[in-house]
């Protein structure tokens, strides 16, 4: 028979030499497990002694605890827990005495942000809205659209228009992506599932973050029929994990059609309103623990392309020299590398790194076979639907979202996602038709003046060697 204990007892183990912590009404020394904790021990520490199941929920997979703590962990139940819990987080601002407005009165993506804020906890807002330094590449990723210009043609039929493109040969009803974003239930209960469910009738591609907040089987357990999702990989020191976890999703193959190796953050970015809401480093931080900071061209392609036969894309290209280089391998090795995505980490790695529209413009500048080569995706700063357009017209195959579904899933859950989809979705068909674009195969160079925007891209040695490989 389990031991019963009193909340008073487990409130005593509150040491690195005795931890204990109360989940779902159960006691489990973690102790031996501190220094193996992939966020640190100060993450357990913070907790010890207290019921740590509002802190621990929202952010680990079902299954975690039995995946990472042995059977002989769990020491009991406890009665009543009249301890202390673990501090609540605040709201970054009030909620509402009625209850938040409907959603069709939300007719933009900042108005979403806005109902959001007043929805999530203060340690979510601020893991969510936190990038890099002094936020330059963050709100660059956005502004820079402001200074593309768009060149409608008339006398064109557009009485119809239609978003529908493929994408790594699947079909898919629309060009928008859900980036990968951590923690997905942080912001709401429905979690990654949510998110799923929202984007459902639009048939977009969903990326699941590699630190995601539900297991994958659980995300695409109520995927309708022709959902095409994707994995994002963040490679551990420990290769035994990832190697682990491609195979898992090799085993999924039926849902998940890619492999997403991501490139630019081997190390976390310095996101100060993350560290500063949560002390001892920021949600951001702890995610990191474990991350490898070795990948090579030479080493990391050959072994992840052992481990699956699922096409890989390569996320976090920031200039047109690695975007040739990932070019040249998917010539030499077919079928490894089949996409490559233009970002910056949504501006939380390292600050005033470009936003993807200079590094697709130094693409058709210095490197334009590379479009007809592999496909190019980009994310970051996306809020209108005329983003999204001025992004394919320059020759993106997918756009993605990151923040924005998160906003959406913190201000509604699912129904929030399939309202922000919903609105971008008739803001890039409203913007085709003024175009003059029936589809997306219409979109082109020749219908924006990025002039504003090409004078501040790289200007210089184009650093390509034809051989294959490109001069740092």
């Amino acid at each position: 028979m389990a031991k019963v204990f009193q909340a008073e007892e487990v409130a005593k183990h509150t040491s690195t030499d005795d931890c204990w912590v109360i989940l779902y009404g159960a006691v489990y020394d973690v102790t031996g497990f501190l220094p193996q904790h992939p966020g640190g021990s100060k993450a357990i520490l913070r907790l010890a002694g207290r019921d740590a199941t509002e802190d621990y929920d929202p952010i680990h997979p079902a299954g975690t605890l039995e995946d990472h703590l042995p059977r002989s962990a769990r020491l009991g139940t406890v009665v009543v827990v009249v301890v202390d819990p673990a501090p609540k987080d605040d709201q970054v601002e009030p909620g509402w005495k009625d209850g938040p407005p409907p959603l069709e009165s939300v007719l933009n993506l900042d108005e979403m942000e806005a109902v959001a804020k007043r929805q999530i906890s203060g340690k979510c807002w601020a893991y969510y809205f936190s990038a890099a330094d002094d936020l330059w590449s963050k709100h660059q990723n956005g502004a820079v659209y402001r200074s593309i210009l768009l060149r409608p043609r008339v006398l064109v039929d557009c009485s119809q228009a239609s978003t529908a493109t493929s994408l790594l040969g699947h079909p898919v009803g629309t060009p928008l992506y859900v980036a990968p974003a951590a923690m997905a239930r942080l912001a709401h209960p429905d979690g990654e599932a949510g998110i799923a469910k929202g984007i459902s009738r639009f048939g977009a591609m969903q990326l699941v973050s590699n630190n995601a907040s539900m297991r994958p089987e659980q995300i695409v357990a109520g995927a309708g029929a022709g959902a095409v999702f994707g994995w994002q990989l963040y490679v551990q020191t420990d290769r035994r994990r990832s190697e682990a976890m491609i195979a898992r999703i090799n085993r999924l193959r039926g849902h998940f059609k890619c492999i997403v190796l991501t490139l630019d953050a081997p190390v976390p970015g310095k996101r100060e309103h993350d560290e500063r809401r949560n002390l001892g480093g920021g949600v951001g931080q702890q995610l990191f623990s474990g991350t490898a900071a070795d990948l090579t061209w030479h080493s990391t392609l050959p072994w992840l392309a052992g481990q699956t036969d699922l096409p890989i894309v390569l996320k976090g290209v920031q200039t047109h020299e690695d975007a040739y280089l990932a070019a040249q391998w998917a010539r030499q090795h077919p079928g490894t590398v089949r996409a490559i995505i233009l970002s910056n980490h949504g501006g939380r790695a390292l600050d005033t790194a470009p936003p993807a529209v200079h590094t697709l413009l130094e693409i058709r500048k210095y490197c334009p076979d590379v479009l007809d080569t592999i496909e190019v995706w980009v994310d970051g700063g996306i809020r209108r639907g005329t983003d999204v357009v001025k992004a394919l017209c320059l020759g993106a195959s997918a756009v993605g979202l990151g923040r924005a579904a998160l906003w959406g899933l913190g201000a509604a859950g699912w129904r929030g996602v399939e309202r922000t989809f919903e609105i971008l979705q008739a803001e890039i068909q409203t913007c085709m038709s003024l175009l003059g674009a029936k589809t997306v195969a219409d979109l082109g160079p020749r219908l924006i003046n990025a002039r504003a925007v090409e004078r501040d891209i790289f200007d210089g040695h184009p650093g390509l060697d034809r051989g294959g490989v490109a001069k740092l």
